[in-house]
């Protein structure tokens, strides 16, 4: 039975909130905005159901397994089996990991952008530094006549080794240190946001609501975003640590982490769809593909088309800011996926007690080498939310949990076939935008 509502409650409220809203929401309105107003309403309507019983799927699965300190990874194992746990551990990892090389890209892209489009406009034209960065630069003509300029390959690869490696250098500081100087940034960074989504009321474009794709087209765009949106209310990292910390103060009730689940979802329809409706009022369809092509967060395209110094500054740091404070998290979450396979598989194959330090030494080494080389071929950040980041995290938070409640004696009486089939349904339809995309 649910008790009154605690500082507790609220603690944990903004915690998840926090988790969700990260550079994930920068790109999501280059993806939905293409389509106008409408389907972008539509998505609100279908994405709070999604998120909140996908998620208090996952917290059941966790909090149902044996003990007040047994993980998902735990509890995945007493429910499926030490070999499946291995498939989802590996499952997770790969849901993960695809989302820091994209934020390795994001990143470069984001001072790539901001070191010709304002950060050259304070130089004096004549400057040595000026003409020098002027120089680095291949500057083309886009299809709505605008000017996009990018590095060229020697300095694209130097600037991508600098900012991944000082990424790494601070995962040498205390993981408890970077989270809560994370914890801390990502308040005001929602602050700015919603100031930024007020802020661009008067730039709406009375067309935009009357301004609607037909039928087919309406649901294609509608179908294809799906991962983004998923992965942009995605706060499944935290749900482990959630669920078993509820567990531990108010005992084996479910009520309490249902209750905070779904005002933690009301607050992130909310804030995320009016941004992403601001956004879309705000620009063009074209100018959202031209978003995609340039492969940068929708606020340093904001940057570079408002005539404002505050937001030509300000967007891009922003941005920064959620991009690197998502990194971290993101990152701490698959550098613990990856030893935890290594260990597994090691342990499947007969040795009991693997070297841990040459683990985590390999597994550092290798990520980093791959986060290097896809940062410098800057391949397209959508395309791996959409076809990897999204899909897989649907099939661990829509399908996991779903499959258990029916498969696993204990969980069995909390199915709801309706519901259920919701769930299941909307997570299959995700993961097959793959097939789609292909």
């Amino acid at each position: 039975m649910k008790t009154k509502w605690t500082s507790f409650d609220t603690r944990w409220t903004l915690s998840l909130f926090g988790t969700a809203v990260g550079a994930g929401i920068l790109f999501l309105p280059i993806k939905a905005g293409v389509g106008g107003f409408l389907p972008v309403m539509v998505m609100s309507i279908i994405i709070f159901p999604m998120v909140y019983l996908s998620h208090k799927a996952l917290s059941l699965f966790v909090y149902q397994a044996n003990g007040n300190d047994k993980d998902i990874t735990y509890a995945a194992e007493e429910y499926f089996g030490r070999k499946i746990s291995v498939f989802i551990s590996i499952l997770y990892f790969f849901a993960i990991f695809p989302i820091c090389l994209a934020y390795c890209v994001g990143i470069s892209n984001t001072f790539e952008s901001f070191i010709y489009n304002q950060f050259l406009s304070l130089l004096d034209s004549g400057n040595s530094l000026a003409l020098f960065i002027e120089n680095i630069y291949n500057v083309s003509i886009n299809e709505q006549g605008k000017n996009v300029a990018t590095l060229l390959p020697f300095y694209r690869a130097l600037l991508v080794f600098v900012l991944v490696s000082a990424f790494m250098l601070v995962m040498l500081f205390s993981e408890e240190l970077i989270t809560k100087i994370c914890e801390v940034l990502v308040y005001p960074l929602c602050a700015v946001l919603f100031i930024f989504s007020l802020y661009l009321i008067p730039y709406w474009n009375a067309k935009s609501f009357w301004t609607f794709p037909d039928f087919k087209e309406f649901i294609i765009i509608v179908w294809l975003t799906l991962p983004v949106l998923v992965f942009s209310f995605n706060h499944s990292p935290a749900i482990s640590t959630f669920s078993l910390s509820v567990k531990k103060e108010y005992g084996e009730d479910f009520a309490k982490s249902r209750q905070i689940l779904f005002r933690t979802s009301v607050i992130l329809l909310f804030f995320v769809m009016f941004f992403v409706v601001s956004c879309t009022l705000a620009l063009e369809p074209l100018e959202f593909a031209d978003a995609r092509a340039q492969n940068i967060p929708v606020l340093s395209y904001f940057a570079n088309k408002l005539d404002n110094p505050l937001i030509a500054f300000g967007a891009p740091l922003v941005a920064f800011l959620a991009i690197t404070t998502s990194f971290f998290g993101h990152y701490f979450g698959a550098r613990e996926g990856a030893y935890g396979i290594v260990r597994k598989c090691c342990k499947l194959s007969g040795n009991e007690n693997p070297n841990l330090k040459h683990i985590k030494m390999i597994c550092n080494f290798v990520m980093y080498v791959i986060m290097l080389l896809v940062g410098y071929y800057n391949p397209s950040i959508l395309g791996f939310i959409e076809n990897l980041g999204g899909p897989i995290i649907a099939a661990i938070l829509f399908l996991m949990p779903i499959i258990a409640i029916y498969s696993v004696s204990k969980l069995k009486k909390f199915q709801n076939k309706a519901l259920d089939l919701f769930v299941f349904f909307t997570g299959v339809l995700t993961i097959i935008t793959v097939i789609y995309n292909l």
